[in-house]
């Protein structure tokens, strides 16, 4: 008996140890992962932000057991839910030749909006190779729905199940198809407030339609997610070893099976056999995106569809999320300064949350940070419309003389 004794475990020893352990990473996960976000924006615009929009003084809790950017980034496309929507679907027309599938999420009575002629309208964009069916822009699509807003989905080119008609696709740069749309659905309802929310690669284009357009745009507001704000320093950090691995590989064979299925119209303007070879996202726009959208080189390319440069030129309300661990857009490349005395541009920059991740809770199978700022946020401009304006009309007059930011 005494030998048999001597052999069990000393359990009661153990048992403190592993109780220091998570108190220690309890405490260290309140005080060093858990935290508020940084806000970067003028006087004004942090006043009405704070005042309608309490999320951006709450802190972001991330999932603890993947707290982390690429986690994040991963765990989100592995576990997020695709709530189930009904949408309509509209093919338009392009002034090239081209077609547009925009997905209408409209046949919804609203007891919020009984006048559908006035119903708010959202303009949703995804990133790259997404379309309405991505689990962000289906919760993006239901959080607008149980507000009574009405919504459409801008599928880019060859995205959305319509048939290419041209060699063009997209890219960050071009700004005609965005365009499009939203004159198309201005027109269509002339007395709706219009929002548009671009995630990723959606955000690229929006902020660039958006500084192209500047005091004639019929937008309310923008609200972006995870944008690459520095293309250059995106493009360096996916070629990181392990974010090549992760995320550009898939990513290109995406674009790849793209251009493949629509081989026999691509084919008459570029080399596709030499496209289809692309082993990198860089790889791709240098031989795709470049020839098909009429730029002299890849970093022509990179330095027209760069946001970060050209916020001075925008007018519309915006609100901007990137997480400061975003391997898709590093901190870095984040236009801090621009937007520290920019009358209409706030930058929400949560410490973690990864490329469209912000997942939060024990099982995240959902986004409910995105799910309230676009709530607090959307409802904060269609709601104090007139006090926003004053203060984008106040600021731009002039710009220079912007009320210095308070960042946290």
């Amino acid at each position: 008996m005494q030998g048999e004794s001597r052999l069990q475990p000393p359990s009661s020893g153990w048992t403190p140890l592993f109780l220091g352990v998570g108190v220690t990473w309890l405490l260290y996960y309140w005080t060093q992962i858990c935290k508020r976000p940084r806000l970067v924006c003028s006087g004004p615009m942090r006043q009405f932000l704070e005042s309608y929009c309490p999320v951006v003084m709450e802190k972001f809790c991330p999932t603890f057991w993947c707290s982390g950017g690429r986690l994040q980034t991963i765990v989100r496309v592995m576990l997020a839910s695709k709530p189930r929507t009904s949408y309509r679907n509209e093919i338009i027309s392009t002034d090239d030749g081209g077609q547009i599938s925009l997905d209408w999420m409209d046949h919804d009575e609203s007891p919020h909006f009984p006048d559908t002629a006035t119903r708010p309208t959202i303009i949703l964009l995804p990133g790259l190779t997404g379309n309405s069916q991505q689990s962000y822009i289906l919760h993006l699509v239901r959080q607008a729905k149980s507000h009574g807003y009405r919504c459409v989905v801008f599928n880019n080119r060859g995205f959305g199940g319509e048939k290419l008609l041209t060699h063009r696709t997209f890219c960050a740069s071009n700004t005609e198809d965005l365009a499009r749309v939203v004159d198309h659905v201005h027109n269509r309802l002339p007395a709706a407030p219009l929002v548009a929310v671009g995630v990723s690669l959606g955000g690229m284009m929006l902020l660039n339609y958006l500084a192209t357009i500047g005091h004639r745009s019929q937008l309310c507001a923008g609200l972006v997610f995870s944008t690459p704000w520095n293309v250059f320093l995106s493009t360096a950090s996916l070629e990181q070893p392990l974010n090549y691995r992760l995320f550009n590989k898939s990513l290109v064979i995406s674009l790849r099976n793209t251009v493949g299925k629509f081989r026999d119209v691509i084919g008459k303007v570029l080399d596709v056999d030499s496209v289809l070879q692309a082993r990198s996202i860089r790889e791709f726009d240098e031989r795709y995106t470049t020839i098909a959208f009429g730029f002299a080189s890849c970093d022509d390319y990179y330095r027209a569809g760069s946001p970060h440069d050209k916020l001075q030129k925008i007018t519309t309300p915006m609100l901007c999320v990137n997480a400061a661990d975003d391997p898709f857009s590093p901190s870095e490349g984040i236009p801090l300064d621009e937007a520290s005395s920019h009358p209409s541009v706030a930058l929400l920059v949560p410490a973690h949350g990864g490329h469209i991740g912000f997942l939060e809770g024990f099982f995240p199978n959902n986004q409910p940070y995105m799910n309230r700022v676009f709530s607090q946020f959307v409802s904060a401009v269609l709601q104090q419309c007139d006090e926003l304006r004053n203060i984008t009309k106040n600021g731009l007059k002039n710009f220079s003389n912007s009320t210095p930011a308070m960042v946290d």
